[in-house]
């Protein structure tokens, strides 16, 4: 598996490189994020793990056309902020995931290893309840008329519900299955992503995703015929 790295911080992003280089993956360090367009139109990673504050071309920028280029390779943004705008902006490009520095590179592992298990395991799981049907494999979610591509991550959580629809299901245990760890930081991402996925189905009159406060999230299913 190939990893593209783009760090404007020589020293960091060399040990960034090191880690992920140890942990069994093939590594270039981009120093900038022109450099980094460039090295993913040579080497097309599986991966991209981008820095949103460089030289040259931002990270969001960059995540921008490589969305473009290949809208399923997915995209880990490092970031020394943890601003609602900027994790909302990182979502709507369709990034996988997000870390704020500062961070254990083995933190970087775990999340890629994440990532690409789901990612590239070939499924062809479909679910289906009501007028709404989430099609894994292509991640596309259905309901009635219309039709969304989802992130990876969009549809793991969508899949998570289907699955489990009618179960309170805690905070803490929907962002160690997804996000692989329960992170404040990752909390926020999570209930933007949910924030989504309501919104994709409220046409579906049969589904409620619902916040238990000081718990977590339901999905009410009143009728799946």
């Amino acid at each position: 598996m190939k990893v593209l790295i783009a760090e404007d911080d020589i020293d960091f992003g060399n040990i960034l490189a090191q880690y992920v280089t140890i942990s069994g993956f093939t590594v270039r360090h981009a120093h900038d994020g022109r450099e980094a367009w460039e090295l993913f139109q040579q080497d097309k990673p599986d991966i991209c793990v981008l820095d949103v504050m460089m030289p040259e071309m931002d990270g969001f920028s960059l995540g921008e056309k490589i969305k473009e280029k290949d809208p399923d390779v997915p995209i880990i943004f490092l970031t020394a902020k943890s601003l609602k705008e900027d994790i909302v902006r990182g979502l709507k490009i369709g990034a996988d995931d997000y870390i704020t520095k500062p961070f254990d590179p083995e933190i970087l592992i775990l999340r890629i290893n994440n990532i690409l298990k789901r990612a590239y395991t070939s499924s062809n799981d479909e679910f289906r309840i009501s007028e709404t049907i989430l099609k894994y494999n292509t991640l596309e979610l259905i309901c009635g008329n219309t039709k969304e591509k989802l992130t990876l991550k969009e549809a793991q959580l969508m899949k998570y519900f289907m699955v489990n629809k009618n179960r309170i299901l805690a905070r803490e245990d929907i962002l160690t299955e997804i996000w692989g760890e329960d992170d404040y930081f990752l909390g926020r991402s999570m209930d933007v992503f949910i924030s989504r996925l309501r919104k994709y189905v409220q046409d579906d009159k049969n589904i409620d995703i619902r916040t238990i406060r000081g718990t977590g999230f339901i999905m009410e299913v009143l009728d799946e015929n």
